[in-house]
């Protein structure tokens, strides 16, 4: 849903204002020596390509049900229950794709260090996070 926010975001409000940028300095004269000019379609190249990658993410974007997926191991979609093992401590999350991640709404990347930890294990197996501040250890709880 963000990637869809920020497309709509792109095309309807940031590449109408690039495009008035631009004709501005136009309106200025000569544009070889115009650093609004040159900034503008500088900034038109950044948002027409960020406009087709999201265009194509989308395109291309596969919806999985983590309701649907097997509980065996942890998967893409994947949701768990994790245990500190030396504070007690529960922490719950969904592993999703770098682009959804959101740490506040407990979706974090498969490319993350603790998501890439995580990938392939099952219920009751230890997770070792390399942290900058020393390994941290889990148990992966559940599936959920």
């Amino acid at each position: 849903m963000a990637l869809k926010q920020e497309l709509d975001r792109l095309k309807t409000i940031e590449r109408p204002e690039n495009i008035r940028a631009i004709e501005d300095a136009r309106s200025q004269g000569d544009l070889s020596e115009n650093a609004e000019y040159a900034a503008a379609k500088d900034r038109q190249g950044f948002l027409e390509a960020r406009i087709n990658e999201l265009a194509y993410k989308l395109a291309n974007a596969e919806v999985i049900d983590s309701q649907d997926l097997p509980r065996d191991r942890v998967r893409f979609a994947s949701r768990v229950s994790l245990e500190n093992v030396e504070t007690g401590e529960r922490v719950f999350y969904q592993l999703v794709g770098p682009e959804e991640s959101d740490i506040e709404r407990g979706r974090i990347s498969i490319s993350s260090p603790l998501g890439s930890a995580i990938m392939g294990k099952r219920p009751g197996e230890e997770v070792v996070l390399e942290a900058p501040g020393g390994r941290r250890y889990y148990e992966l709880v559940e599936i959920l």
